[in-house]
């Protein structure tokens, strides 16, 4: 284990693992949050969505690179628990296995997705939980509506 400086550390921890370390500077990894930030999030009734992985996790590894440009290219601002650090969330949200990504809306979850995806999956998961388009875009060809 590795001791870092607190003001200098996102974990708000001691100790950390040196899998979560390797990834600091990693721009795959930023926007990180909190147990007490997101329970206090979740309290207030915000909006807020979460991808709960683990740095030693293979799938969260294949699908993280997928995953982040995604949200970036929609503008939605995906925040991220890292469960090798804080164990006790698995049980907290009812995660069964990494990578899961939950939307919640007024304090409840709204929607789930768990294990690794087709980059199609998770963007039709952000058009219809996230930005609450009504149809998902697996129905668009060439940027334009198929009727049925």
């Amino acid at each position: 284990m590795v001791f870092y400086f607190l003001d200098f550390f996102p974990y708000n921890k001691e100790t950390v693992d040196q899998a979560t370390i390797d990834q600091l500077d990693d721009p795959l990894y930023q926007n990180q949050i909190l147990p007490d930030e997101l329970s206090s999030k979740l309290e207030n009734g915000e909006e807020v969505t979460i991808y709960f992985y683990s740095p030693t996790c293979i799938y969260c590894q294949k699908t993280t690179p997928i995953l982040v440009p995604i949200t970036d290219d929609l503008g939605v601002n995906m925040k991220k628990l890292n469960l090798l650090e804080f164990p006790a969330e698995w049980d907290t949200y009812d995660i069964e296995g990494t990578p899961t990504l939950v939307h919640f809306d007024g304090g409840e979850e709204a929607a789930r997705i768990t294990g690794a995806q087709p980059k199609e999956k998770f963007e039709d998961f952000f058009n219809t939980n996230v930005l609450h388009e009504k149809w998902p875009s697996s129905i668009y060809s060439d940027g334009h509506f198929l009727l049925t």
